[in-house]
């Protein structure tokens, strides 16, 4: 299978307070040598003053001075490194409970999730509830990574006995593909470089894993979907009669010569060019970022949709949705909201709180309808004009939405359309 360098992979990482996430984070860094040696330099001083031998990994992803010198994580802190296979970006989220919606935050645009499991204590109730999450918000490929395999004799009947916890409730979500490791991120092993100490284990080490993960099957490449984030109309005399429709493909395959509808207006036309930068193309797939344009001259706009004729999303200005609430103040009953989905934006309601979900027990709340920070519920959501959506399992961004409190502009959640 051959990957494309220049390819980026997303990803998560979760795991209980305290199973190692920032030592694994740092052990990836260090080991694939992609930290710079001023920072090298600095965190083994800080090593040192902290009365440390050697170098304190974790430090590596501690973001702010303050958080390090408490000895906290908080929030969603995204860290960039290369190797000679991949670029990727890492979301590292905090794992209590008080900070779902960071995780939620994080791990929306991922490709893989890293699960961290303490080897000492198996699967718990915060597993579960990550675990959940990276269903619900259809990450396609997670590794559970059972951590600190030195504290328990890398012993393989632990792991054994930890990969069938996590299999036995992990069959009830909707999960792709899932990957067991056992690791120590302290000593190395199984992280960058294959373990000496577990040689019981015939897998690859995470990094591995990460760099030949399989990222392009994932994106839809049957339901062709071209939201216009703008028209280009250039001013130079040479340009005057070009009228280009810019934004990112969301899913599927756009040729020149393609029939198409533009919705919500239903005009057709045929793909006249496709420009990907300056370089003109016969084709373009997500999640490519292009201009098009159209042989005929119609009406388009930002937050129109260009598509197939015989197959469209549904226009609907009212849906349901899986909502992580994100805001530290509750949802007013029939507040009024801005929505966001792909490149429209609209007025929208939350209509009805149909359940909110005890993501510990995945059982169901009917008789709470209180929106309050990090709930998940499952919602009605009405539009003051038509939305073309998509659902979630099918397509993860026509499928998405957030909203934005028209006072105050902030974002106050996030969620998928069922």
């Amino acid at each position: 299978m051959q990957i494309d360098n220049n390819q980026l992979l997303r990803f998560t990482t979760a795991g209980s307070v305290d199973d190692g996430k920032s030592t694994l984070i740092g052990r990836l860094l260090y080991d694939s040598k992609s930290i710079f040696e001023d920072q090298i330099s600095a965190v083994e001083k800080t090593s040192q003053q902290k009365g440390i031998d050697g170098v304190d990994l974790a430090l590596f992803t501690d973001g702010l001075k303050d958080e390090r010198e408490q000895g906290i994580t908080i929030d969603v802190a995204y860290r960039y490194f290369t190797t000679p296979k991949r670029k990727f970006i890492i979301a590292d989220t905090p794992g209590h409970i008080e900070y779902t919606r960071n995780m939620v935050t994080g791990a929306s645009t991922a490709n893989a999730a890293v699960i961290l499991i303490d080897a000492r204590h198996g699967v718990i109730e915060q597993t579960k509830r990550h675990a959940y999450i990276a269903s619900l918000l259809q990450i396609p490929h997670i590794l559970v990574c059972i951590n600190k395999m030195d504290l328990v004799d890398h012993s393989e009947e632990v792991y054994n006995k930890i990969l069938a916890q996590f299999e036995e409730f992990s069959s009830k979500l909707y999960i792709k593909d899932v990957r067991y490791i056992p690791i120590s991120a302290l000593n190395g092993d199984n992280v960058v470089n294959r373990s000496e100490n577990m040689q019981w284990f015939k897998g690859s080490p995470l990094l591995y894993e990460l760099e030949t993960l399989h990222i392009s099957s994932d994106i839809n490449k049957i339901d062709a979907r071209f939201p216009v984030q703008t028209v280009l109309r250039p001013q130079r005399d040479e340009f005057r009669d070009y009228r280009g429709y810019a934004g990112r493909i969301a899913s599927g395959v756009y040729r020149v010569g393609d029939e198409v509808i533009v919705l919500p207006s239903g005009f057709t036309s045929k793909i006249k060019s496709i420009n990907a930068g300056e370089t003109a193309v016969e084709e373009a797939f997500a999640p490519m970022s292009v201009a098009m344009t159209l042989t005929d001259d119609i009406d388009v706009s930002r937050g129109d949709m260009i598509l197939r004729k015989n197959n469209q999303p549904e226009a609907s200005q009212e849906f349901d949705v899986m909502l992580c609430w994100l805001n530290n103040k509750s949802a007013q009953p029939r507040a009024k909201y801005t929505i966001m989905h792909t490149s429209n934006e609209q007025k929208a309601m939350v209509k009805e709180v149909v359940y909110k979900l005890d993501i510990n027990t995945y059982q169901r709340i009917n008789d709470d309808k209180d929106l309050n920070m990090n709930d998940i519920c499952r919602v009605k959501i009405r539009t003051t004009k038509p939305l073309m959506v998509d659902a979630y399992k099918n397509n993860r961004t026509t499928g998405s939405i957030v909203l934005i409190d028209e006072n105050t502009k902030e974002t106050v959640a996030a969620g998928m359309i069922v």
